[in-house]
């Protein structure tokens, strides 16, 4: 006959028995569900790509909300004959921009502006993306420029 080990009181009678069975059993279920779930490598890979995806969503954010800050101060601070100059220039871009999109729709050939217009709806659906990564690289370049 095995003895019990020394750390676990002996059963008094068969309730306590199948208790302590009971207890056991489950005991053994949680180790192996934990046993299980460090052995799925693949979900462990999903779970830690949307960690990162989280943290990189958190830091876009962060960037954007420093970009427009960085974005308002500069505003604040042009004089104002540089504003209207800026806000001429920009109207005189939009023109620019119309006059060279009817021409694009004239000649370009049709499988060629099908794909224009694809990627057209892919920038725009990934706007914040795109803004956040074009300030990210702004900061980026400004942090670099200032230590040289």
């Amino acid at each position: 006959m095995t003895q019990p080990p020394h750390d676990e009181p002996t059963a008094q009678s068969p309730e306590e028995l199948r208790e302590q069975v009971e207890q056991t059993r489950h005991e053994l279920g949680d180790t192996v569900e934990a046993l299980a779930d460090r052995a799925d490598v693949p979900a462990r890979a999903r779970e830690k790509a949307a960690e990162l995806k989280e943290q990189a969503a958190v830091r876009a954010g962060e960037v954007k909300a420093k970009a427009a800050e960085a974005a308002s101060l500069v505003q604040e601070k042009l004089p104002d004959p540089v504003k209207d100059k800026a806000a001429w220039t920009a109207s005189q871009a939009r023109a620019k921009a119309a006059q060279a999109a009817r021409a694009w729709q004239d000649k370009a050939p049709e499988p060629v502006r099908a794909r224009t217009a694809q990627g057209a709806r892919v920038a725009q659906d990934n706007r914040g993306l795109l803004l956040a990564a074009g300030a990210a690289l702004a900061v980026t370049w400004l942090v670099f420029r200032r230590k040289d």
